[in-house]
Formats: C-alpha cells, structure tokens, sequence
C-alpha cells in the first residue's frame, strides 16, 4: 500500500516528448506540381476560389498558363432595341437588311458587353439574381471583378501561354434543323475562314430511300440549276457574308488582351454551341501586336479584306454516322493577297481539319466534288 503511493520518478527524469505540430501537406508539394495541377483546373472561376485557400495558392495563381474564361451571364439587349426604334424612317433597304443580318447585329453587341463591361451594374436575368452573391464577386490576385468582365480577371494573371475563351451561345441565329459553322484564323487580318452549312441535318433513317436514290442518281457533281433560283446561292451567300461577320467582330474584341498578355501562344474564341471558333497562334498574335489592324468604319469589327472563295456543294450528303446534310455546302475563304504575302498551304488540309466529327468527315467527302470559284471585296 505505501509504495503504491511513491511518485513515479522515471516520468520526471525520462517525460514523454511533446508531439509533433501538424504538418500541412500541401506545403510538401513542390511548386512545378502544384501549377500542373491549376493548369489542368484551366476554369478561371475555380482558380480565383483556389487562391482564397492559402497565401501560398494565392501567389502561385497569377502564374498559371492555361486559362479557360466561361462566360455564362445574359445581357439585356435594351441597347440593341433603342436603335432599332430610330430606323423605322430609314426606307425599305435598311428593312431588309435587319431582315437578313439582325440575327447577328444582337448577339455581336452582346460580345462587346462580355468582353468590355461598363462601369454601370448591366441588367442580368431573373435566375442570376439568385446567385448574385455567390457569382457577383470573384477575388484573384487581390482585385475583386465581376463574372461580366473577362477582360478585367485576366489582369491578374502575368504568365497566360494558352487562353480559351467561350461565349454562352453563337452569334447567328439560325433554325434548328440548319447547320451553320465556322472556323476562321487571324492575325492582324483575316488569314482564312471555313465556313460549313447545311439546309437540314437529318438522320438516316428517318430519310426516304426512295428520294435518295433518286438525288443520287441526278447527282453528277454539278450544282443544279435549281440552285441559282429557288434562293439557295443568295443563302450561302449570306450564311458566309453572317460568318465573316462574326469571326471579324470576335477578332476586333480581343485586341487588348493580346497586347496586355504578351507570352500568349494560343488564342481561342468560341461559344457552347460550338457555332463557330476563332483561333490565333503564337505568330499570328505576335502580327497583331505589332501590326494594328483595321477597323472597319460602319462597326465595331475588323475590316474584312478583298476574298478569294471556293465553293463545294452536295443536294445530299450522308456522313459516316448516319446523319443526312440537305443541301450541304463548303466555303473556304482566303484573302485575295495573302498567296504574295504568306505562305500558303495548298493541299487543302486546313479546310478538311476545320472541323470537328462528324462535320470533319463532310468536310473530306465535299472537297473530293467539283470546285467553284468565287471572289467578294472587302467589307
């Protein structure tokens, strides 16, 4: 009973060691590692939540080189109808303009409120006001910019390479069943353009068998006559003038991100719909520093020079995974001085690789038909 009641000594001579103090992990991480990691995050939004986890991610943020910009806002288009109420007393010409190009005069205006924000809060939809304050506000880099503002959060970062853009929706407006695509390249101007479309897209077997054998029999290669008359040239010709359009407005908006990121090596600009994509490569966006380019006077857009087109055209085209294009037409489009200036490839393979499956393999299967030529100047 008394020695249960001595001191233990051997606790005070020999005292258990204090444990360790928590180690965090991501502090054992090597820097190259952590910034293969945000690469492969790319989205801007989760990156600037990431730089809000430690100081340490806050630094090595603005360092990432692959970003990835969603712009997922709606504008108000109340500008776009204010000056439509001023041409109702401008003749019938402008009536049939609005007709043919007002679905794309709304949506490039819209490009313009994306990229360049004004300082007024701009009018959003009844569902982002539900998430107004949990998408309003993004930190990165220790400046707080709003999700309307792309320009504005890429500031933050000093080392993009790769940077990719995308819109909530195309620019031209087009019915459901139509197909209408586009891929274009600039440097300072226009460098080439491919343009995809069709009447109708439908599948093949809700396609009469009959009918396609009989345009399959009347097929020679040739466009037919019905072509020139039933409107199915002046279509295509608008559908390419719409997309020229659009890819030289897309262009003119991007000329102060490339001039403030300077180690950019690619540039992509495109939308959900995958509607239509604008590319830029590290030598095309070294000329756009270097050269300016030229603004066309009539709108905010760069001016699209004199063109040298080719057309390819199928009444029916049935691709590889049963799909059937109606009507389906190729445009490549270059500049008319472009062959004294640059070199040109001309095997053709940067028609046929615009695009994506299934469009690629119709792409392929249009270039193998008769070719016709055609010029437009510049607009």
């Amino acid at each position: 009973m008394i020695s249960s009641l001595r001191p233990d000594l051997t606790t005070k001579v020999h005292p258990e060691p204090p444990p360790p103090p928590a180690v965090d992990l991501f502090d054992l991480l090597p820097e190259p590692l952590l910034l293969s990691i945000f690469n492969q995050i790319a989205d801007v939004k989760t990156l600037g939540r990431c730089s809000l986890v430690s100081k340490r991610f806050h630094q090595l943020i603005p360092h990432v080189q692959n970003v990835v910009v969603r712009v997922d806002c709606v504008i108000s288009d109340d500008d776009s109808a204010s000056v439509s109420g001023t041409d109702k007393s401008r003749g019938s010409f402008l009536n049939i303009f609005r007709l043919v190009f007002g679905g794309i005069v709304k949506p490039i205006q819209g490009v313009c409120k994306f990229l360049y924000p004004k300082t007024s809060p701009a009018s959003v939809t009844d569902n982002e006001n539900e998430h107004e304050h949990e998408n309003e506000n993004e930190q990165l880099g220790g400046v707080t910019v709003t999700h309307h503002s792309p320009t504005q959060v890429l500031k933050s970062f000093i080392d993009i390479r790769c940077l990719r853009i995308e819109l909530p929706s195309g620019e031209l407006g087009v019915e459901d069943d139509v197909l209408l695509k586009w891929r274009a390249e600039f440097g300072s101007t226009l460098d080439n353009c491919v343009m995809l479309g069709a009447s109708s897209v439908i599948h093949n077997q809700s396609f009469d068998s009959s009918v396609c054998s009989s345009i399959t029999s009347e097929d020679n290669g040739s466009i037919p006559e019905s072509f020139y008359t039933n409107g199915g040239l002046k279509l295509r010709v608008v559908w390419t003038i719409s997309s020229l359009i659009a890819a030289s407005a897309r262009h003119y908006l991007l000329q102060s991100i490339v001039k403030e990121h300077k180690k950019l090596e690619s540039l992509v600009l495109t939308d959900v719909d995958r509607q239509g994509v604008l590319c830029m490569n590290k030598e095309q966006l070294e000329e756009l520093r270097v050269k300016p380019l030229s603004a066309s006077s009539a709108s905010k857009r760069t001016l699209v020079p004199a063109l040298n087109m080719k057309l390819w055209y199928a009444p029916h085209l049935e691709l590889p995974d049963g799909r059937v294009l109606k009507g389906a037409t190729l445009v490549a489009i270059r500049p008319s001085e472009q062959s004294g200036q640059k070199e040109v490839v001309s095997d053709g393979s940067w028609v046929s690789s615009a695009f994506e499956e299934p469009y690629g393999s119709a792409a392929r299967m249009l270039v193998k038909r008769r070719t016709y030529c055609l010029e437009m100047n510049s607009f």
